[in-house]
């Protein structure tokens, strides 16, 4: 009898993101126990994430975990999971906007969502922060499609379109706008700004950082000085934001804005927050944007505001461009985000059973 224990898995691309989709029941329920599991499943603590499936990034060791959900208005709840790709630690605490592009196609694929018409609209919560999404899919035929004339830069190629409707995302973590009451606040002797929708993000302005905010991601990877001022920011930040001790957690996350260099509405520098993301992530792009809505904080005077809502904000990133569509309720400190609209591809790229050992499932 072999010493390793197998489960079931997807294992996908969503967005600019990948990794292992699980069905909830095939894992351990005990968190201690299934971060051991997924640590062992990516690789985790290795550059390499040689002894598992990761690719030595945190946007390539996500995982979602899914089931039918129980709630009233849901169809399927989605668990996320941050493992590490460098350390041998999973976050819990947040979700992730470019894997819930895989949530519907996985929930088709693993039997738990049938499709009735030529595209398909399933409700997902999410289970780490209580959030609400509409994911909507291509099924011509009833029969989920993958391929599409889609194109999402930081991705090769093009694929079917999954629009993504994000609600109940102003104060996700915290339960407020600006949790610690100010468009601005000094942190270390600069200026940043603290927000959270749908993800909480420390923000600031490129310059200030003592970069262009024109980089790419090796470029800012290399410079550790510049960690090391956005995580003692980061972590002072939290605890005025009320997250308490963030030293093991990605949130906060970080992010620097710049003016657009070509004919976005603003460039972004993103970071998860101990690597430089290759793109941006889907879900702190919506706190970025509004960011850029609101009067008063780091990002005014970087770019020309929208005055209108609803508003589309186009950021420029290290590969390319990413949009975002904000339907926002300006109230000063107290402003609300009623949704949020992006539009992500995702694709299957394996099937079948992974394998961890026996050993740290007990």
């Amino acid at each position: 009898m072999s010493d390793q224990r197998a489960i079931p898995f997807l294992h996908m691309r969503g967005g600019t993101s990948k990794g292992p989709v699980f069905h909830k029941k095939d894992l351990p329920e005990d968190e201690k126990t299934l971060a051991k599991v997924l640590i062992a499943a990516v690789g985790s603590g290795h550059p390499l994430n040689i002894d598992g499936i990761g690719a030595g990034n945190s946007v390539t060791t996500k995982v979602p975990i899914i089931s039918k959900s129980s709630d009233s208005w849901a169809d399927i709840d989605y668990f996320f999971a941050q493992v590490q790709a460098l350390e041998r630690t999973v976050d819990f605490t947040t979700t992730c906007g470019n894997m819930l592009a895989t949530v519907a196609p996985a929930s088709i694929e693993l039997g738990l969502f049938e499709p009735t018409a030529d595209e398909t609209s399933i409700k997902i919560r999410a289970v780490n922060t209580e959030g609400r999404f509409i994911s909507t899919v291509q099924t011509p035929n009833t029969k989920l499609t993958y391929g599409g004339e889609t194109v999402i830069d930081g991705v090769p190629g093009s694929a079917a379109p999954i629009k993504l409707t994000f609600m109940d995302i102003t104060g996700s973590k915290t339960g407020k706008f600006l949790p610690t009451g100010q468009f601005k606040d000094f942190i270390n002797g600069l200026e940043v700004t603290c927000m959270d929708v749908t993800m909480p993000v420390v923000i600031g302005r490129a310059s200030d950082f003592g970069i262009s905010g024109y980089e790419d991601r090796e470029a800012l990877d290399l410079n550790k000085p510049l960690f090391e001022k956005m995580e003692s920011i980061r972590l002072k930040a939290a605890e005025l934001m009320g997250l308490g001790d963030a030293s093991k957690s990605v949130a906060p996350k970080f992010a620097l804005l710049a003016p657009a260099k070509k004919d976005g509405t603003i460039a972004v520098r993103y970071f998860m927050p101990w690597q430089t993301h290759p793109t941006l992530a889907a879900t702190s792009s919506q706190c970025l944007a509004a960011c850029v809505l609101t009067p008063g904080t780091v990002a005014e005077g970087l770019c020309n505001r929208p005055e209108s809502s609803p508003a589309t904000i186009v950021f420029e990133h290290p590969l390319g461009n990413m949009s975002v569509g904000l339907n926002y309720d300006y109230r000063g400190l107290n402003s609300i985000v009623n949704a949020a609209h992006i539009t992500r591809t995702a694709r299957k790229l394996s099937s079948g059973l992974i394998y961890v050992p026996n050993s740290i499932w007990v």
